[in-house]
């Protein structure tokens, strides 16, 4: 049964409404998502164009001949990913309003993937309330800790 689920931007500019049938993802760990974002892989779920309405559209950069990618030009958030000729795009699990509900179900382009970034639950762990430089910085801010 399809469950309309929210997303957005880091500042809100642009917000987007999706329906999905599961809570199945994935991680891209190809070359250009790896540039696109910065990171070692990125989550994305994949939707049908026609399932994803947007409030105001994402702004377009075309990062390949195939290809172009949906961010937000303000924040610089990466929103989608989408084929120029295809019916589906890809939403970034980051960008959801829960992205937590999401399961990663494979991994695609293996043949750029870092291993030593797959599994660290061996390495310590911190909060971000641990960190006293950091707390002081949000709470001069805005005087709390950000969601």
């Amino acid at each position: 049964m399809a469950e309309e689920v929210t997303g957005g931007c880091q500042c809100g500019r642009i917000r987007y409404c999706a329906r999905i049938d599961n809570d199945d993802a994935y991680l891209c760990h190809c070359r250009m998502c790896q540039r696109a974002t910065g990171g070692v892989s990125i989550a994305f779920k994949g939707v049908a164009k026609a399932d994803v309405s947007w409030e105001r559209e994402p702004d377009r950069y075309r990062s390949s001949p195939i290809a172009e990618r949906g961010f937000c030009r303000e924040c610089g958030t990466p929103l989608t990913f989408e084929f120029l000729d295809g019916e589906n795009m890809d939403l970034t699990i980051g960008s959801f309003d829960a992205p937590g509900r999401f399961q990663p179900r494979h991994n695609y382009a293996v043949e750029s993937m870092h291993e030593q970034w797959l599994d660290t639950t061996a390495l310590p762990r911190y909060r971000t309330e641990d960190n006293p430089n950091v707390v002081k910085r949000w709470m001069d801010s805005i005087g709390r800790l950000p969601d």
